[in-house]
């Protein structure tokens, strides 16, 4: 049961980390949360968590788990458009100087 479960997360956090619609949705999900929690912890929740240190603790650091997983998300989004804008560059430097025969051996000055 364990590894099916296990194998369940794996595949869903792939297909979340593959599809750049998936992933932005999930990152902005993932801020509005943290920000709800920053706001109540910082408000309405302050003198409950307060009285409670551990409670405190764990909220807190729950706040801070979907901060770092936001941030994590964002620099990999981040990298996954870098990548794909180095692969549109090349596809159009072939398609502009024609298959890459001239672009290899320098017959062109771009």
């Amino acid at each position: 049961m364990k590894e099916k479960s296990a194998s369940f997360i794996l595949l869903v956090s792939k297909g979340i980390l593959r599809d750049r619609h998936m992933r932005r949705t999930v990152l902005f999900w993932i801020v509005i949360a943290a920000l709800l929690l920053l706001g109540l912890g910082a408000t309405l929740l302050d003198g409950w968590l307060v009285a409670n240190p551990l409670l405190f603790v764990l909220y807190w650091g729950a706040c801070a788990w979907l901060t770092l997983t936001a941030v994590l998300l964002a620099l990999f989004d981040m990298l996954m458009l870098r990548g794909e804008a180095a692969r549109e560059r090349r596809r159009l430097k072939r398609e502009v100087l024609g298959e890459g025969d001239e672009g290899s051996r320098g017959g062109h000055p771009l």
